[in-house]
């Protein structure tokens, strides 16, 4: 079976969970069907033996220029090309609206099945208007156009199917199959050492909470740092949060990272993207990891926290739940939406998050018991190879 996974990610460029998610994806399906990944950008140098043929794909010169919309349109572009280089193909799978667009042609074009993976919808995601300006409604209809076609749906969470059929109800439920994300607890696991901490200035001897994650409305970064004026003063805050997706979103963080540093202190801001080995390191001395996310259709980054034994604090929204037992493995907070993105009462949902935070910090005991427990539910439930063999037997049914 001849299979090509589009992606608008793929490694040494993956920025976000659904880029996690094609890479280890990817890597496991190598092994059970011959596989080609099409992704946006530059040309990918060759993997290991064994490793998926990577064809990358440019965009349309004319397109250059500063608009926001001219992002989706240049999605659009590449989309066009993949759909062209994917001929000869048994299947198309898509993840995201920037590659669904690709896989739907590739459909009609070849007459193949799509299957998508939903990792996020855009309707759900109103705040990215912000970022694409008019191009957003073009996502919202690459999104749509997509899904309601395809021949098969994949959510990486129950909550995710549930979100689906709300937004997209010409969907049929019998095309709709959960699948997790999943994480690789051979790399993800404790990392002891100091060396990477004591780079970025953190104190290994002090209790600490960490943040990983890019600074976009979803992940709930300005909710986090409301919330850190009242966590206990005697632990750092981490936070390791770049590329925020507007300017106006970088400069009310930069402001509120400005006001907790004068009113609280503590607080390590590190503006890049880390390596990996660098947040395994980072995430193993926390005493917690906080994910405030106020949409998170699954949250692969809570999985590697677990892996690496660190508790968790999240936000109990979409596929959360899921993966974050409450009072095994971490502490849900509440949740209550604005229904335009946001927290309907923020001052309540940041002080839900600094007093579950405390909770944690102010009982070690407690801290590692669910660290360890997060680990273990992580090697149990959570394997790449067992998500892979899942998804070949979906596409066997397809052919």
């Amino acid at each position: 079976m001849r299979v090509a996974l589009l992606s608008r990610e793929y490694p040494p460029d993956v920025y976000g969970g659904a880029g996690v998610h094609v890479e280890y994806l990817g890597r496991e399906l190598a092994k059970l069907v011959d596989l080609q990944v099409h992704c946006f950008g530059a040309p990918r140098p060759a993997g290991p033996p064994g490793s998926p043929e990577v064809i990358a794909h440019g965009t349309w010169d004319a397109l250059d220029g500063d608009g926001r919309h001219l992002g989706a349109l240049r999605t659009v572009a590449t989309d066009l090309s993949i759909a062209a280089g994917v001929e000869g193909v048994d299947l198309v799978h898509s993840h995201t609206w920037y590659a669904n667009l690709a896989g739907h042609l590739a459909k009609l074009l070849y007459g193949i099945p799509h299957v998508v993976s939903v990792h996020s919808l855009e309707p759900l995601r109103p705040w990215k208007v912000e970022q694409l300006a008019g191009g957003y409604h073009v996502s919202r209809w690459c999104e749509q156009t997509s899904i309601e076609a395809a021949d098969r749906v994949i959510a990486v969470s129950a909550g995710m199917a549930a979100d689906i059929l709300s937004v997209y109800p010409a969907v049929d439920p019998a095309r709709l199959q959960v699948i997790h994300n999943g994480i690789d607890t051979e790399q993800y696991q404790p990392d002891h050492g100091t060396g990477v901490l004591e780079t970025y200035g953190v104190d290994p001897d002090r209790p600490s909470v960490i943040f990983v994650g890019r600074i976009t409305r979803q992940k709930g970064v300005p909710h986090l740092l409301d919330a850190a004026l009242s966590i206990d003063p005697a632990a750092q805050l981490i936070l390791c949060a770049g590329a925020p997706d507007t300017p106006e979103l970088g400069r009310e963080v930069t402001a509120k990272v400005e006001k907790v540093r004068q009113e609280r202190g503590g607080i390590v801001w590190i503006e890049k993207m880390l390596e990996r080995r660098e947040v395994i390191q980072l995430l193993t001395h926390a005493t917690v990891f906080v994910c405030p996310s106020v949409y998170e259709p699954l949250g692969i980054v809570n999985l590697e926290a677990m892996a690496c034994e660190t508790a968790v604090v999240a936000t109990a929204t979409g596929g959360i739940p899921e993966v974050v037992v409450n009072g095994e493995t971490g502490l849900l907070v509440p949740f209550e939406s604005d229904g335009a993105g946001g927290a309907r009462d923020p001052d309540r949902f940041a002080a839900d998050i600094a007093e579950r935070l405390n909770s944690v910090l102010a009982d070690p005991a407690l801290a590692d018991r669910m660290g360890k427990a997060g680990r273990r539910r992580t090697v149990e439930q959570f394997s790449w190879t067992a998500i892979a063999a899942e998804t070949a037997t979906l596409y066997a049914g397809q052919i």
